[in-house]
């Protein structure tokens, strides 16, 4: 199924004051036969923003196609995640194909290979550099290069394009990869590959290292997010608040602020102008989400209510925010409530539990 671009673009302000639109990965939990999870959860801020604001459902994949919509970015085979990531973590794309190839762990359980990301691991720069060392001497001659700009960041120029879709690794973290490696013409190939790439890091001297110091070994690759960058890229709004790297890049290419994602809602409205539109990038759930985490996605929205909604809403009583925009993303798709001051004395929105919106 190919994804439209969404009508709720971060555009406009209200009464020349601050917009606010929060990108929320795994609001829900992703798994509908789980309902206990919301048991007792005190978020009434984050009830209060979906029952009083105008809501509508769309589809949305992922975050990344969410992002790829709002900035106007074309789907490539993939969406092109390694491009913009690249250039924000100081890279020069240029008009080379790229790919992530993050790091990963493929952990054996029974017969299934399941993918731990970086989130479940730690990695040193110079770690990086020796693995992805000994893959360049080893792929050089198949118009390879790998450059890990970041410990946990490594990408992949490729001479040509390959006719090859992926699965972005947020969505493979956690999971069985079978039904999950690369598809497409050129799938048989890079399948190959990735089975030369685990043969090389087996035994490797830095793995060995790892494993004597009680670490998981670093044992593949995660081929992902290929692409080029495209040129225009749309500017949605005034600035991106994020930790996500290609949320980042995004911003970076349309020429807007990329700013680094504060602790709470209290340090971006000290640090931010009154006015324009602010994307916020909140993905404190997903990791939890992905491994199947119930305490930690718990405790991470508790948190959430804490530091985010629950100030945003007295923000938004306040008037110091004109407009909060609420963006929850999850197997379903998005769900957005779009929330004024005005909405929040509509007596005949009635708050209803976190569970009703799920």
């Amino acid at each position: 199924m190919t994804y439209s671009r969404p009508a709720y673009a971060c555009v406009g302000v209200i009464n020349s004051s601050m917009h606010c639109h929060l990108l929320v990965s795994e609001l829900f939990w992703p798994h509908r036969d789980f309902r206990d999870i919301y048991r007792e959860l005190d978020t009434p801020a984050l009830e209060q923003l979906l029952a009083k604001g105008r809501r509508r459902r769309a589809e949305a994949p992922s975050a990344e196609a969410w992002l790829c919509g709002q900035f106007g970015v074309d789907k490539q085979g993939d969406w092109p995640v390694a491009p913009y990531s690249l250039l924000a973590d100081g890279g020069e794309p240029g008009a080379y194909h790229w790919l992530r190839a993050d790091p990963v762990h493929l952990r054996l359980e029974g017969n299934r290979l399941v993918l731990v990301d970086s989130g479940g691991f730690s990695i040193a720069q110079q770690e990086a550099e020796s693995l992805t060392g000994s893959l360049n001497a080893h792929f050089s001659e198949d118009g390879l290069s790998f450059y890990p700009l970041q410990p946990d960041h490594w990408y992949l120029r490729a001479e040509a394009a390959p006719a090859l879709e992926t699965t972005a690794l947020p969505d493979a973290a956690g999971r069985s990869i079978g039904a999950l490696l690369p598809r497409g013409t050129d799938a048989p190939s890079w399948r190959a590959r990735l089975n030369e790439v685990q043969m090389l890091l087996h035994g490797h001297p830095v793995n060995d290292e790892r494993e004597s110091a009680g670490k998981l070994p670093i044992n593949s690759i995660w081929p992902w997010g290929g692409g080029r960058l495209q040129d225009p890229v749309t500017a949605p709004c005034d600035a991106v608040w994020s930790r996500d790297p290609f949320a980042a890049g995004l911003a970076q290419a349309a020429r807007i602020a990329a700013r680094n994602l504060p602790d709470g809602a209290a340090d971006l409205l000290r640090a931010s102008a009154s006015e324009g539109v602010n994307l916020i990038l909140l993905d404190r759930l997903r990791g939890a989400a992905q491994y199947g985490d119930t305490h930690g996605w718990r405790a991470g929205l508790q948190q959430l209510e804490r530091d985010w909604f629950a100030p945003l809403l007295e923000a938004l009583r306040q008037e110091r925010v004109g407009m909060l925009s609420l963006h929850a993303l999850g197997p379903a798709g998005v769900l957005s409530s779009e929330t004024t001051r005005g909405d929040l004395r509509r007596f005949w929105r009635r708050i209803k539990p976190l569970l009703d919106f799920a």
